[in-house]
């Protein structure tokens, strides 16, 4: 019984994990509302060369909220063989 339990605690954790790993893509950078600090959120917007992807984080605190940074950073798309 004790296994079966840390079975399913270690698969409910690594479920939280992988969904808090995955980036969000959005189509432009006024959708972004509400970025937390050390958030990462992928803008697909074309601003940036080809293979390439906008990324918006979320830097550092300040008065007015999380200051944004944004870069150009490689688009990672499904792996091929």
């Amino acid at each position: 019984m004790l296994l079966r339990h840390a079975a399913c605690l270690s698969l409910l954790i690594s479920v939280t994990l992988a969904t808090m790993a995955h980036a969000v893509t959005v189509g432009r950078e006024q959708d972004i509302t509400d970025l937390k600090l050390g958030q990462r959120v992928q803008v697909d917007d074309g601003t940036c060369p080809a293979g390439q992807v906008k990324e918006i984080r979320g830097a550092k605190m300040t008065d007015q909220g999380v200051a944004r940074t944004a870069s150009c950073v490689p688009r990672f798309g499904p792996k091929s063989k």
